[in-house]
């Protein structure tokens, strides 16, 4: 072991998309970090595939948006929109699922579609060439200890005794849902068990494809089966054409060499198709949630913190919320203008924010679709099936308007007394404190997302210079990054209703009014936790 630990600010165990994006993210604010990852070699298991509007804003400002899409494996001009069947993938009885283009106007980047080991591939690279970052390719954590001003942590060279301590201000768990970190520094976790075994399957299949041609621009689709109580059977495109993979409720007792897959396959398609497997894996099905993601100097985030099933493709994209959230809080306590309660926001804001997804949308949707495969059944009562069936198709998109993770209730923002942080909300073009900005057009025609700083951001619109300067002066006295961008309220940035704009780095609004009434240097203090 080396007789001087390297030094960091931040060490960040687990070196997948979370915590490469969490790496990166702090690299661009010129703070170091050790990445510690126990594979160097990447596993082309399919998952978190599916990447929203607001994680390819991520990818924007982390500068590889245009990357992540030259990797797509299904083409953009395919589609990538979702469709719930009935019985089985060929019924008569389907509907769109999941159209993440309603909330378009809302974001500045389109949505996305790539498998998470092609997603991580992408940020490795970009990783790998940034100054401020050291990965520890197949090393793991051994041991972590905490001390006054910092954390040391042991790491463990895989598969050697070689062991090296490195120290830094502070540690970051982004190591999976067995997470290392979670467990040793003693973090409880609330587990909401289904009981459920589950199958995860990856196969080539062209015919497969062909026999989905009736579905243009379809690359996921979730199958309603009679007997499984809600559970779905859940297929997604890997890569165009050819390889597919697919989740499914299996019996108690299943393993990969005692049940007939491809049988399950066929029944669920509704017709035979020829395939080859490549990977066959069995997992539980259970909801987790931490009961803290903080712990003096260590937190933790993405699958370490929650952990869920892959229903609705909300795994990976809280992730990347997670760290974007919490990395501008670290840069602001490292450099010394963050206010003493600001890291603490950090499980203030986000772990209400997994638990109403959760509850409000993943569990939901389970039981709904149970009650509506054991309420109507077309063998039974075949109009009031179809009836039914049309009220959930023209209600599909319910959940995408109103899936919208905000910080209302949060200390440092300017929300409503009675508010809370939740995944639950609604898209607006309204400035509202604790929600992500809607993008509007400048005069100049860039977006504002574009003229966005790297700390907090003052939209000033018509507002009264001298208030603005109030806003300036007591900025630079706290020591906070202030970017000041001036505009007019006209051509659709009358929608924001406000004239001042306040916006976090994670592009959140954390106060939005006129240039009269509260003191610039109170509103300051609160949206950094009271210097």
């Amino acid at each position: 072991m080396s007789s001087k630990p390297q030094q960091f600010d931040v060490i960040i165990v687990g070196g997948g998309p979370v915590g490469l994006g969490l790496a990166i993210d702090l690299a661009q604010r010129n703070i170091t970090s050790a990445v510690v990852e126990k594979y160097g070699t990447l596993h082309n298991i399919p998952k978190g595939q599916n990447l929203t509007q607001r994680t390819m804003e991520h990818f924007y400002f982390w500068g590889i948006e245009k990357e992540i899409r030259q990797a797509f494996t299904v083409p953009e001009s395919f589609g990538i929109g979702g469709l719930t069947a009935y019985g089985s993938l060929l019924s008569d009885y389907t509907y769109d699922w999941l159209q993440r283009d309603v909330v378009r106007p809302f974001y500045y980047t389109d949505n996305g579609r790539l498998p998470q080991y092609a997603t991580e591939a992408v940020m490795r690279k970009r990783a790998e060439s940034m100054d401020e970052i050291k990965i520890f390719y197949d090393w793991s954590g051994h041991n972590i200890e905490e001390t006054d001003d910092g954390v040391t942590a042991i790491i463990q060279e895989r598969d050697t005794d070689n062991q090296q301590e490195i120290e830094a201000k502070y540690l970051v768990g982004c190591d999976g849902s067995r997470s290392f970190v979670r467990e040793h520094v003693g973090m409880t976790q609330t587990k909401l068990d289904h009981d459920k075994l589950m199958v995860l399957l990856v196969f080539r299949s062209t015919e497969l494809h062909d026999l989905l041609e009736r579905y243009p621009g379809k690359s996921y689709f979730k199958v309603l089966k009679p007997g499984l109580d809600g559970y779905w059977q859940f297929y997604g495109r890997v890569t165009m054409g050819e390889t597919w993979f697919f989740h499914a409720p299996v019996p108690a007792g299943t393993t990969p060499e005692n049940f007939d897959f491809k049988a399950l396959l066929h029944d669920s398609v509704g017709t035979d198709f020829e395939l080859e497997f490549e990977h066959i894996g069995i997992w539980d099905l259970r909801i987790c949630i931490a009961d803290d993601y903080k712990k003096g100097r260590v937190f933790i985030g993405g699958d370490a913190a929650h952990s869920h099933p892959p229903y609705g493709g909300y795994g990976i994209n809280s992730g990347f919320e997670d760290i974007r959230n919490l990395s501008w809080k670290l840069e602001a306590t490292i450099k010394g203008w963050g206010g003493d309660k600001l890291l603490s926001t950090y499980d203030e804001e986000r772990r209400p924010v997994f638990a109403s997804t959760a509850k409000d949308f993943i569990e939901k949707s389970i039981i709904s679709d149970s009650e509506f495969v054991n309420k109507y059944d077309p063998k039974r009562n075949l109009s009031e099936f179809e009836e039914a069936w049309a009220s959930s198709g023209s209600g599909a998109s319910g959940d995408v308007h109103s899936f919208e993770p905000n910080y209302e209730g949060s200390s440092i923002v300017f929300g409503h007394d009675d508010a809370i942080c939740s995944a639950k909300g609604s898209h607006e073009y309204k400035a509202r404190a604790g929600h992500h900005l809607t993008p509007q057009l400048s005069s100049s025609g860039e977006s504002f997302f574009e003229k966005l700083g790297a700390g907090f951001t003052l939209f000033s619109l018509d507002a009264n210079p001298e208030y603005v300067e109030r806003f300036v002066n007591a900025a630079a006295v706290l020591d906070i990054p202030l970017t000041v961008v001036t505009d007019t309220k006209s051509n659709g940035r009358e929608d924001y209703e406000a004239s001042l704009i306040l916006v976090r780095p994670d592009q959140f609004v954390a106060w939005a009014g006129s240039d009269t009434g509260i003191d610039p240097d109170a509103i300051l203090k609160k949206i950094i936790g009271d210097k």
